[in-house]
């Protein structure tokens, strides 16, 4: 009988074998870890985001067996809290952003032409009529239902007397529109202001557009309104050859409260062929669509035109509608493209060109924050994009200057288009997959849009352009990435106007 071994040869031998184990514990490390590169170095070059990945991963599963449905499901659901944290409801719009009750001063100079008050809808209508160039319309306070036919626009105003459709203070007039179309603009020079407009359709499809300016409808302005429960809010579009060029919407609110239970397109502000167009300071927030290919946007300009301006507005793609399936993108020039014959020059050599999109805040997408799809000479200056699938520029005729953006995500090209990238702080697009998100890390709290700096403002290695900010506090010199140099300039300057 052989004697066993001894304790101290027992360790020894045990020892031994570890050493043997390392070498292989080693090369299954380093090839995990290098997989892992591999991974990470290729989702950031095809810029793929968890939020991206995890519907594609259950469209890929569904029908197979329940195994793989539910793996993918569970997958899906990592994925998405990963990038986007848990996707509950938020109760309130920020405060400072769009609309204000206390933007009451006249619209028009005095003694342009005639004042006329409104007391009923057929009053309002038959002012409507009978409009010239210098009147100012005002609606006395109340409620106003409208139905049946369009609100025609159709009298012309002249640039040193526009017609004035008014209310002397937000919150003191509603229209009620179950129309498919509200004010339908066909002639220049009009400025609608401080509004409450509410589509009150018994179906979603029945309330389309509160506003559509249209044709001859030139250096139009809307101005000051809350909108709610349409498709597309304002529409804007070319007819019989002549395009609504020069107009500006500015500091309202576009919201709606529930999904869009529609196939038609849902943009509240929706700009197709026309030119010179200024889009600033406004709230546009939970633009759901829930039918046909459930894809919507913020705004876009598209259709071939030029020189149109998105600038200072705040983009919520979901706040109040949050984790509703489909896709939601911020801003766009091109959105997801035209129709030829809709096209200012019948062919859409590009979607637009010559644009600016700047000092925005854009956060809470499903899809990319900034879409440009065969958009030459864009420009991106200044913007801060959240809990987005980032920026792309896409196709050989987009080309695009992007500086001084704060974008917690990728900011990136595709299919050919041409990106000049010129200090932008943005974050490896892997992180997120992990839960890391220091972009976002750079604020209070970013998920409930406190942004207030947490520490020192990143800043850029020289002074920023537009020279203010999206609250008009002016940059500094370096100035901070993204669209605040100081947010409290914009609580603050609202709880101002409030006292």
């Amino acid at each position: 009988m052989q004697p066993g071994p001894t304790p101290g040869r027992a360790r020894r031998a045990a020892r031994r074998a570890k050493r043997r184990r390392w070498p292989g514990f080693a090369l299954l490390g380093a090839l995990i870890f290098a997989a892992l590169g591999a991974a990470a170095v290729s989702l950031e070059s095809l810029g793929v985001t968890p939020r991206l990945l995890a519907p594609y991963l259950e469209r890929r599963a569904s029908g197979h067996n329940a195994l793989i449905e539910g793996t993918a499901a569970l997958a899906s659901r990592w994925l998405l809290w990963a990038d986007r944290g848990q996707l509950l409801p938020r109760a309130a719009y920020p405060s400072w952003a769009g609309a204000r009750a206390e933007a009451d001063a006249p619209a028009a100079p005095p003694g342009r032409g005639r004042a006329v008050l409104v007391a009923t809808a057929a009053d309002a209508l038959a002012a409507f009529a009978r409009a010239e160039a210098g009147d100012t319309i005002t609606f006395l306070p109340g409620t106003y239902r409208f139905s049946g036919h369009a609100l025609d626009l159709a009298r012309a105003g002249r640039a040193d007397a526009p017609i004035v459709v008014r209310a002397e203070r937000l919150g003191q007039v509603v229209l009620e529109f179950e129309l498919l179309e509200g004010f339908h603009v066909t002639a220049p020079h009009w400025l609608i202001e401080n509004l409450v407009i509410q589509g009150a359709c018994r179906s979603h499809d029945g309330c389309e557009h509160a506003f559509h300016v249209v044709g001859a409808a030139q250096h139009v302005e809307i101005r000051n309104n809350v909108v709610r429960d349409f498709h597309a809010h304002v529409k804007i579009n070319g007819a019989g050859g002549r395009f609504p060029d020069g107009g500006r919407i500015a500091f309202n609110t576009l919201v709606n409260g529930a999904p869009r239970r529609t196939d038609a397109p849902v943009t509240p502000i929706d700009l197709v062929a026309a030119s010179g167009w200024t889009i600033e300071g406004n709230l546009i927030a939970d633009f759901v669509k829930a039918g046909g290919d459930r894809t919507s946007y913020g705004a876009f300009a598209k259709g071939g035109g030029s020189g149109n301006r998105l600038i200072g507005n705040v983009v919520l793609c979901e706040h109040r509608l949050r984790g509703a399936p489909g896709r939601r993108i911020g801003l766009s020039f091109g959105g997801g493209g035209s129709d030829p014959r809709l096209c200012r020059d019948r062919r859409c050599v590009v979607e637009h060109d010559d644009g600016l999109i700047a000092n925005n805040l854009i956060a809470s997408c499903s899809d990319e924050g900034i879409y440009l799809n065969r958009a030459a000479r864009s420009a991106l200056l200044h913007n801060t994009v959240l809990d987005t699938a980032g920026v792309v520029v896409r196709f050989h005729e987009s080309a695009a200057h992007a500086a001084g953006n704060l974008i917690d995500g990728a900011l990136r090209s595709r299919d050919g288009g041409t990106l000049d990238a010129d200090d932008n702080r943005t974050q490896w697009l892997a992180a997120s997959f992990v839960g890391l998100h220091p972009v976002r890390r750079l604020f209070a709290d970013a998920d409930e849009l406190d942004l207030r700096w947490a520490g020192t403002p990143p800043r850029r290695a020289a002074a920023g352009e537009p020279a203010t900010d999206l609250c008009g506090a002016p940059r500094a010199a370096p100035s901070a990435y993204g669209a605040f140099e100081d947010y409290r300039r914009c609580v603050e300057r609202a709880d101002a106007a409030q006292r």
